[in-house]
């Protein structure tokens, strides 16, 4: 069984782009839920919201990239 390391690198660089917007995500909608009454809360809420939404974009196309070099790396090798 071979690992195709350009893709696991590919896989890591996904996973290590989610890292921060796993953490900015939360803090931007807790900060919107503060400020409820502030004219641009809803837009606030919204980027919150795409940003969570983003990271867990890139935690599933990581983890599904890291599997794909895991498991289909060998078919090069054949």
């Amino acid at each position: 069984m071979a690992t195709d390391k350009n893709i696991l690198a590919k896989g890591v660089k996904y996973l290590a782009g989610a890292l921060p917007l796993l953490f900015l995500g939360p803090v931007i909608i807790n900060s919107a839920f503060k400020n409820v009454k502030h004219p641009l809360y809803p837009y606030i809420l919204g980027l919150g919201i795409i940003i969570a939404l983003a990271a867990m974009f890139l935690i599933f196309k990581g983890i599904m990239t890291l599997v794909k070099s895991l498991f289909d790396g060998d078919k090069n090798n054949q």
